[in-house]
């Protein structure tokens, strides 16, 4: 199925694709103004009234243009009846109007060279009928307009100050940060609320992706220097070729995608479809995507939002060796327990590590990695600096402190602090990454994690995920390392169709696809062709167990003429 206003597969003219081509830059140049505008085009009539005060709250420092055929002030703002009386051509337009109004004034915009819109007005493809061709009359009328949406929230971009946003929402003021595009807006707004630190720095309600799909704004966004990370809340792709072109851009680059993907029980794709007109998908298919593309994919959005924050502050692993330092043994046996199935580890303490915290620690404490330091040097921010430094030299690719701050108690804070403060200190000796979680969310106060990613500590807020947050930047570090050595860069996405296919057409036998499949990267299983004579010598060279498959390009269902044998444990 397609969505309407997205071109489906088929068959098409060299012109035609050179054509889209063309299109698909102009629409690209016009995003990155609708990004970041000099200039915004509110267009409606009371409803602008959150956006508006959203921009001047942020700082938005550009020009403000409020059109409106029935109001004369909106926001102390005055009003231009019409488009035609604006004193510019506006970057971004924000158009809050009933359904069958938004195709004529994104007709008018397009019109006069807006660089892109923001539509929020619903009942289009997502209720189905005439919905579906109210979207493509839209799609037809918006030409190479970025049009986000319909049935949208909007975008904000907490860099710059703009809000195309259409009710009240979190978040302020950035100078970098990540970028999260969702398809749905309630998420998107509850993202901005969450009490996590979470640096959002531009922040996109997909909608129904008339125009603009998930992996359209992908390219915009890490061309942006200040977006250190990219999340992406999905319930279904369209494009799945276009999407991958786009996370293929991110990656050389090394801006890492976190997704979050929704839709895989049969309920959820059933409310994927009619919330945005999404397909859901297989989510095997999905985790083979993106897995192949470095796409870290975060399993709730907790993580979600702790995976981006760690990749904002700290960055990337280079693997997922962990130090741990905690004055609990009851913190210290959970955290290994939750990380072990995520593939993280603990190194072994080496020689010169273990004596020193023998001599430095009581004769009581178990000098091992995670480390139980106890409490005999509470207080003492030497003594704490000098643990700390000890163990941060180790062999780990980041150091973890696990600590649950109280927050009524000032006096008992100062403690915590002081730990806080010694591994900063250590962390700035050793020039090694390290971060602070706490057991439960809310005992890791704003104060201590403003201080800590100040210092470009990442303060981590629930173990279990933050132990998913650092299982993720470990992956992602791993496979960009395996893909510069592989450089197979080119070689992960589906090739765009450039002709209508030669009428003759042949069916390969599975070595020859299979062969076909490894140049664009695909990872397969060892094997080769041989004789049945000599089948017996070659499975034994291969090591068993075995799977043997007749071989034949006019043989696509093997297995119904017993052609296929499986688990084969001698020859």
């Amino acid at each position: 199925m397609t969505v309407p206003g997205h071109r489906g597969p088929g068959k098409v003219s060299a012109t035609a694709v050179a054509a889209d081509s063309d299109l698909a830059a102009r629409r690209r140049v016009n995003l990155a103004r609708l990004l970041h505008p000099k200039s915004i085009a509110f267009i409606g009539g009371r409803g602008l009234v959150p956006a508006i005060k959203s921009c001047e709250r942020i700082g938005f420092a550009g020009d403000i243009w409020v059109v409106s055929t029935s109001q004369d002030d909106i926001a102390g703002h005055r009003c231009y009846r019409s488009l035609a009386e604006l004193p510019g051509r506006p970057d971004a337009a924000f158009v809050v109007v009933r359904r069958e109004a938004t195709i004529e004034v994104v007709r008018d915009l397009a019109a006069i060279g807006v660089g892109g819109v923001v539509c929020h007005a619903a009942g289009f493809a997502e209720v189905g009928g005439d919905g579906e061709r109210l979207q493509r009359e839209l799609v037809a009328v918006a030409g190479d307009t970025a049009l986000v949406g319909p049935n949208c929230y909007g975008l904000l971009n907490f860099l710059d100050g703009a809000a195309l946003w259409a009710d009240s929402h979190g978040g302020g003021k950035q100078k970098d940060g990540v970028a999260i595009v969702s398809q749905s807006g309630n998420i998107s707004l509850n993202l901005t609320l969450t009490d996590r630190s979470v640096p959002i720095a531009h922040l996109i309600s997909a909608g129904n992706q008339a125009v603009l799909g998930l992996g359209d704004f992908i390219p915009t966004l890490v061309d942006d220097t200040r977006v250190k990370a990219i999340g992406l809340y999905i319930e279904g792709l369209n494009d799945i070729a276009g999407f991958s072109r786009a996370a293929e851009y991110a990656m050389a680059r090394g801006v890492p995608i976190v997704a979050l993907k929704a839709g895989t029980s049969d309920v959820a794709q059933r409310l994927a479809m009619s919330h945005t007109f999404s397909l859901a998908g297989s989510d095997a298919c999905y985790n083979a995507l993106f897995n192949r593309l470095g796409i870290i994919r975060a399993p709730s959005l907790t993580a979600f939002m702790e995976t981006l924050k760690l990749l904002a502050t700290s960055g990337p692993l280079s693997g997922g060796k962990l130090g741990v330092l905690t004055c609990s043994g009851g913190d210290a046996a959970l955290a290994a327990d939750i990380a072990q199935p995520l593939g993280l580890s603990f190194p072994e303490l080496d020689a010169a590590q273990t004596a020193a915290l023998r001599a430095q620690l009581p004769a009581f404490v178990s000098i091992a990695n995670p480390l139980d330091y106890n409490t005999s040097i509470w207080g003492d921010p030497l003594e704490l600096l000098r643990c700390f430094t000890t163990v941060m030299q180790g062999a780990q690719d980041a150091t973890l402190l696990i600590m649950d701050m109280p927050i009524a108690d000032e006096t008992l804070a100062l403690a915590y602090e002081q730990c806080i403060d010694a591994l900063i200190a250590a962390s700035a000796t050793t020039g090694g990454k390290a971060m602070v979680a706490a057991t439960f969310p809310e005992l890791l106060p704003a104060k201590a994690r403003k201080r800590l990613i100040a210092a470009g500590l990442t303060p981590l807020q629930g173990l279990e995920e933050a132990m998913q947050a650092l299982a993720g930047a470990a992956w992602y570090g791993r496979h960009q390392t395996a893909r510069q050595a592989a450089a197979k860069a080119g070689k992960l996405c589906l090739p765009a169709a450039v002709s209508a296919p030669s009428a003759a057409v042949r069916q390969l036998d599975e070595p020859e696809s299979k062969a076909r499949l490894a140049a664009f990267g695909l990872v397969l299983p060892e094997g080769g062709v041989v004789a049945a004579a000599k089948a017996a010598a070659f499975a034994e060279s291969l090591g068993f167990p075995v799977v043997v498959k007749a071989i034949s390009a006019g043989l696509a269902h093997k297995s119904d003429v017993g052609g296929v044998a499986l688990g084969l444990e001698t020859g």
